[in-house]
């Protein structure tokens, strides 16, 4: 059984593209491993903690609990937890939602805003070092191509709707 050469050509992309997809698995699990040990060196945080913190900064007015959990893509359960211990540290407050007393509204406190700059801060620092040895212009190829993707994705996921 001889192969043809499309059929070779077709093989060769569908293993570099697989390549490409653990290349940019490890570097990405590399970078957040350290992004995370950063975070907790410097700053006695977590990244999911930081991820709190980064959303609520988004929204001046506060957030929902529910949300908070879907613009972090993580279940009530796991945010609560998080949010109970920023409460506890003075970083983040609950209030009531008017004409709903079953839920509560999040927001940053004033010590909440100063930390938060604090760590995105140093957050861009270390990911301009992690990502210093990419130019500009392959950085700005890069956002281009990864965007393509995303939304190629997203029409292939409106498509199978």
């Amino acid at each position: 059984m001889t192969i043809s050469a499309p059929e070779v050509a077709a093989t060769m992309s569908t293993k570099t593209r697989l390549r490409l997809w653990l290349r940019l698995l490890k570097i990405s699990r590399s970078v957040e491993n350290n992004v995370r040990e950063k975070l907790r060196v410097e700053f006695d945080s977590t990244l999911p903690r930081f991820d709190v913190l980064a959303a609520l900064y988004q929204f001046p007015k506060g957030l929902r609990m529910s949300e908070l959990s879907g613009l972090l893509k993580v279940s009530n359960g796991n945010v609560t937890g998080i949010v109970d211990r920023l409460v506890k540290d003075g970083l983040i407050i609950r209030t009531p939602v008017p004409g709903d007393r079953r839920a509560l509204r999040v927001r940053l406190t004033k010590r909440g805003e100063e930390e938060f700059a604090l760590q995105a801060a140093a957050h861009e620092r270390w990911i301009d070092s992690l990502l210093s040895d990419v130019s500009l212009d392959e950085a700005d190829h890069m956002i281009s191509s990864f965007d393509q993707i995303l939304a190629n994705m997203n029409d292939k996921a409106g498509e199978a709707s």
